[in-house]
């Protein structure tokens, strides 16, 4: 066993667990601290608590890379617990990875190859996947979006605004619209700390960065400056999804068919080969063997 890199391994883990710690002590000497100031009750103590946890987000923010925070943002994971469960993920796993390389002597005649090949595949794995698990969801907002636009015509047909139409889409639309709903919710949540809504739709537009979202807020944003006429614009966006889709299922559909013919060329190919030339060819030797 490689005792100094086992030691190295050990205090890493140490270091990570003191850091855990202290943001852990961090966040509760926050919340005494609006005990003792009389704000434990009422809505303002959320606002409160919200805006005291911005400061300790932030530095937790400043400890990932720019490519981890965007892909965060478009996973929805923008709260405090959510960062630092994924910043505890990505730094243990490879420390443990390294520990369990180490410990079971999996280094192939160097004591230094299984632990740095186990830092490297620990550190990138929790990063591919949240990649992964963003453009998912990045998709289901795509889709998502071509089914609000009509719910948003029926509502404002009925006479609500924009902020009620979204409303009742953040709480009636759970299960039609799982992912829209949640970044509606978080939307009307930091309007009703006194923010305003056209410049929270375009925060959360550029957090999310899909174009159909995008393009819904940005029609939704003009409708609150101007106060009306967003019908045809909404209608107007709702064919212009539905012929990205079909641009979209066109190209699969292409490539599909040409993945395809490559698989007829490789396996049928041969045996229609066979069928066809093979009475050919076997005249061909038996003509050669009687001349022989």
């Amino acid at each position: 066993m490689n005792w100094p890199l086992f030691l190295c391994v050990v205090l890493l883990l140490s270091a990570t667990a003191l850091l855990t710690i202290s943001a852990l002590n961090q966040q509760r000497s926050q919340r005494q601290v609006l005990q003792r100031l009389g704000v434990g009750g009422g809505q303002r103590a959320p606002r409160l608590l919200h805006d005291f946890g911005s400061a300790s987000l932030a530095r937790w923010v400043l400890s990932l890379d720019p490519e981890v925070r965007l892909l965060l943002d478009r996973l929805g994971w923008r709260q405090a617990r959510q960062r630092l469960l994924f910043t505890v993920i990505q730094f243990s796993l490879p420390l443990l990875l390294a520990g369990l390389a180490v410990l079971g002597d999996w280094a192939l005649g160097s004591g230094w190859v299984a632990p740095l090949f186990g830092l490297g595949i620990g550190y990138l794995l929790p990063k591919r996947l949240l990649a992964r698990a963003a453009a998912r969801r990045q998709a289901r907002l795509a889709l998502e979006v071509s089914t609000a636009i009509p719910l948003l015509r029926i509502l404002f047909e009925v006479g609500m605004t924009v902020e009620q139409a979204l409303r009742v889409l953040a709480n009636e639309g759970r299960k039609i619209l799982p992912e829209l709903a949640s970044e509606l919710r978080q939307v009307l949540a930091r309007v009703d700390a006194g923010l305003e809504l056209g410049q929270e739709l375009r925060h959360a537009a550029s957090l999310v960065e899909v174009d159909e979202v995008t393009d819904c807020f940005v029609i939704l944003e003009q409708l609150i400056q101007q106060g009306g006429g967003a019908m045809a614009s909404l209608l107007a966006l709702k064919r212009l999804i539905d012929e990205r889709r079909m641009t979209a299922l066109q190209e699969k559909v292409s490539k599909l068919s040409a993945k395809m013919s490559v698989v007829m060329i490789t396996f049928l190919f041969p045996a229609l080969l066979i069928v066809l030339a093979g009475p050919g060819f076997i005249a061909i030797v038996r003509a050669l063997g009687e001349i022989g």
